[in-house]
């Protein structure tokens, strides 16, 4: 073996470098390769079509909190595989894989997360949705996790926000996982009671359970563009109807044109959108300076500028049927019949009469 055979392995170690797979991303909707970092700078929206792509929920609450920051809370514990479920692999073992995957083995955590933080120096609590999680499926975790989040927010005094992206009910719980839809419509009512904001925030996809529930109940509904929310599926809809839908069905922006989407706001606009939302629900404007009424005169005369207002024919008819007013004085013919004299007297002796006693002494009538 010659030395050139013993340094080759050397110098190729040293020019070969580990090149990883994933430094560029396929765009599903325009096809453009993207290099990662440009990507994760967009926040996972495409820059040549504006493909918004599915992004981490980790991601999404750090572009959103001020600074990054947030307080991640640990929600309250519940039932693990409580029907002992099991098709292809059990339940619990599915549980662990999802767990091992998301990094939240030790916590336990579940498809969804419950933050609190500042958004524009506004306290704010967060609860997102993890996709990555078994869909993001709504299971009793997930309903405590929403119970949790309605309640702090209630503590703290502060508005609630809801990022669903979920394929629906965790079948796996059965009628357990359907009891959580009430159940988050109640705590959605605790947050409303205590007269604070709830925004629902919909992102790709926002469907089954979820979206008949909370995910609909947002006092500003806010979806992402192209996020697909609804119900049932599409394809499930055109078998029961038997009829093609329209194009672009349970799309956000169809849904914005039919009045059950308040927004669509991109994603990188979505935090300044947040915060310019929660200003005018938590901060309301200061209130207005005192105005003194003008005098009660001007309330007064309004009677008379009607009457001046009327037509002239209007006028004479009302002056005509109104009955004659007292003058304060008394007249020639009244005067001549408490005295007892003719009333063809002038005017200025019956008043003398009605004023005092007369020439010849008699008193005057009263």
């Amino acid at each position: 073996m010659s030395w050139l055979e013993n340094i080759r392995p050397k110098i190729r170690a040293l020019v070969t470098r580990d090149v990883p797979e994933n430094l560029w991303v396929k765009c599903a909707a325009c096809d453009q390769m993207i290099f990662h970092r440009e990507l994760d700078a967009n926040l996972k929206v495409c820059p040549h079509c504006g493909h918004h792509m599915r992004i981490a929920a980790r991601e999404r609450l750090a572009a959103l909190f001020d600074d990054g920051a947030y307080q991640e809370i640990e929600p309250p514990k519940a039932i693990v595989d409580p029907l002992k479920f099991r098709d292809r692999k059990r339940y619990s073992e599915r549980l662990r894989d999802a767990q091992a995957a998301a990094g939240a083995r030790e916590s336990g955590g579940d498809a969804a997360l419950v933050c609190h933080g500042t958004m524009g120096g506004m306290k704010v609590v967060i609860a997102a949705f993890d996709f990555s999680f078994m869909g993001g499926s709504m299971g009793v975790a997930v309903g405590e996790a929403f119970v949790a989040a309605a309640r702090l927010a209630v503590l703290q005094q502060a508005p609630l926000i809801a990022i669903p992206a979920s394929g629906g009910a965790r079948m796996q719980e059965g009628i357990l996982s359907l009891m959580q839809m009430p159940r988050t419509v109640v705590a959605v009512q605790e947050v409303r009671e205590a007269r604070l904001p709830f925004i629902s925030l919909m992102t790709d996809p926002t469907t089954g359970g979820v979206s008949a529930s909370f995910a609909m109940l947002g006092d500003i509904a806010i979806a992402e563009p192209g996020a697909t929310i609804g119900f049932a599926g599409k394809r499930v809809i055109e078998d029961t109807i038997r009829e093609k839908l329209p194009e672009g069905f349970q799309s956000a922006e169809y849904l914005h044109e039919h009045g059950m989407v308040d927004m669509v706001v991109p994603r990188q606009e979505m935090r300044e959108t947040l915060i310019r939302t929660l200003r005018h629900l938590v901060r309301p404007n200061p209130p207005a300076d005192v105005v003194p009424l003008k005098p009660a005169g001007r309330i007064a005369a309004a009677p008379e500028k009607q009457k001046a207002l009327a037509g002239p024919a209007e006028s004479d008819a009302e002056t005509a049927a109104a009955p004659p007013k007292p003058s304060g004085k008394p007249s020639g013919k009244a005067s001549g019949k408490a005295s007892g004299k003719p009333s063809g007297k002038p005017a200025e002796e019956a008043a003398g009469n009605a004023s005092g006693p007369d020439k010849s002494g008699e008193p005057a009538a009263d």
